[in-house]
């Protein structure tokens, strides 16, 4: 069975990725909104299409498709290092405590921010895609993060568009209302 083509060339995938150490470093609205600007730059730059995203404490989730001759990974080390970047960027100038807390021991960096390889799963049916959607959006409502008591009152969230219709996230796509 192949990935769910939506329009284009390539499947749809669910990536995870994770901070490292599950510390809680995406908590304040200023990190969560450099990796929001991260997704807006790549689909302005039409190099993917994002369909659905919650932004946790200590993860990330997103659905998104490749557009083009996007590699996958490529696109994935360029995301989570523009936001590695303005986080570090950041904690130099008001949490250097912190920053110590992701210092790495490996020669190609001084600090690691996120685990190593994102988790990026095809998603191969619309059942799936849906499954992995309800996830996404419901994440902020769990016991363990109480966040937000509905979904779609989580801002760092695309609930807002599949539950109420709201198009607070220019850069995401409907992923129903965009199929053919």
């Amino acid at each position: 069975m192949k990935p769910l083509p939506i329009e284009g060339y390539t499947a749809l995938y669910f990536t995870t990725a994770t901070i490292k150490g599950w510390k809680h470093l995406l908590k304040p609205d200023k990190y969560k909104t450099m990796v929001t600007d991260s997704m807006a730059f790549l689909a302005d730059q039409q190099e993917v299409w994002f369909y659905a995203f919650v932004i946790m404490p200590n993860h990330i989730h997103w659905i998104w498709q490749l557009q083009g001759e996007t590699i996958l990974s490529n696109v994935q080390q360029r995301m989570l290092k523009y936001v590695a970047g303005q986080i570090r960027v950041d904690l130099q100038m008001h949490h250097p405590l912190v920053l110590e807390q992701f210092k790495s021991e490996r020669k190609d960096r001084d600090h690691q921010f996120f685990k190593d390889r994102p988790l990026s799963v095809a998603l191969f049916s619309e059942k799936v895609a849906w499954q992995k959607m309800k996830y996404i959006h419901q994440n902020p409502t769990q016991e363990k993060w109480k966040l937000a008591a509905r979904a779609e009152a989580y801002e760092y969230s695309s609930a807002s568009l599949y539950i109420l219709g709201e198009r607070r996230w220019p850069f995401l796509r409907h992923f129903w209302d965009d199929m053919d």
